[in-house]
């Protein structure tokens, strides 16, 4: 089997070794368990549609699998696991093309798929790190739901200190607990220029704004702790920057599309029944990307012929 090479793909899974880590060390070694069936999975998945295609494999496979298995809470049944990046691959991905087609993040609309199919497993319980238990981890833990200790999600509770919130010894999804190495590993991809900073600057500002005016009108939690909570930088520096489906012939463009999916993230927080916002915000912001992308090009198009 030939993998397509992607360098900027490459410098993506780097940019997450330290989630991986931080995801076994906090949560044990069922996450190993969780990456491999997913990849496997999903490089099964794309590998079938790309032999009816005529493709190849290309590296964005394992940067969605890594992505999405992140994404998980960490009692996450295998096969639901697997049954997501099976969707995400084929349906998010694939029936468009492949690689560089695709209109969505093959890895969020996996999530989308299995968070509407099975909420109960994905959001009844948001299991406290091991750490919490013992101090070499989950190094030395093979969790289940029988020995998970669950709590509610921060943004619920607001009762985690900002530190812990930044170095993420808190409960949440595999790997959106750590502000501290998302934002490390979000700086990599900016400084390999594998990822947009407008997108990323965008994002942050407007989810900030609007947070903060939400707050001073009394209807939502503090602005840097609703920044530190959930999964809003994982998916601020690592998906909503992906250069397929994100807006990225022009620089307004650039700055239109991050602003959207702050604002989307914002609103689905506060207004709907879903805790979290993060994985239908991008997905929104996917959709309008093109949109986008058109009529900026249309209206200067117009200019230039007026000029």
């Amino acid at each position: 089997m030939k993998i397509q090479k992607q360098q900027p793909m490459r410098n993506v899974l780097i940019a997450l070794v330290p989630l991986h880590l931080a995801s076994i060390y906090l949560f044990g070694w069922r996450y190993l368990a969780v990456l491999m069936v997913v990849v496997a999975v999903g490089l099964l998945a794309e590998w079938l549609m790309a032999r009816r295609y005529n493709l190849q494999v290309s590296e964005s496979l394992y940067v969605s699998c890594a992505l999405y298995a992140l994404s998980l809470p960490p009692t996450i049944p295998l096969w639901i696991a697997a049954l997501g990046i099976a969707f995400g691959i084929v349906f998010g991905k694939m029936v468009f093309g492949g690689f560089g087609r695709n209109i969505f993040n093959p890895a969020m609309a996996a999530r989308a798929f299995i968070y509407i199919s099975f909420g109960v497993p994905l959001t009844a319980r948001f299991v406290m790190p091991q750490t919490a238990i013992s101090y070499v981890g989950g190094i030395a833990t093979w969790l289940t739901k029988a020995d998970a200790i669950s709590a509610a999600t921060p943004l619920v509770t607001q009762n985690e200190s900002l530190l812990n919130l930044f170095l993420g010894n808190i409960g949440g999804s595999f790997g959106e607990t750590s502000a501290l190495l998302i934002i490390l590993g979000g700086l990599y991809l900016i400084y390999k220029k594998s990822a947009n900073w407008k997108i990323v600057v965008a994002s942050i500002g407007s989810f900030l704004i609007l947070q903060t005016i939400f707050w001073s009108a009394g209807l939502t939690v503090n602005p840097l702790y609703a920044l530190l909570s959930g999964s809003f930088l994982l998916g601020a520096f690592f998906m909503i920057t992906d250069p397929v489906s994100a807006s990225q012939s022009t620089n307004l463009g650039r700055y239109i599309y991050g602003s959207l999916f702050g604002i989307f993230v914002v609103l689905i927080r506060t207004f709907s029944n879903w805790t979290e916002g993060v994985t239908f915000a991008i997905l929104l912001a996917n959709m309008f990307a093109p949109l986008i992308d058109y009529y900026i090009k249309d209206l200067r198009a117009k200019r230039r012929a007026k000029g």
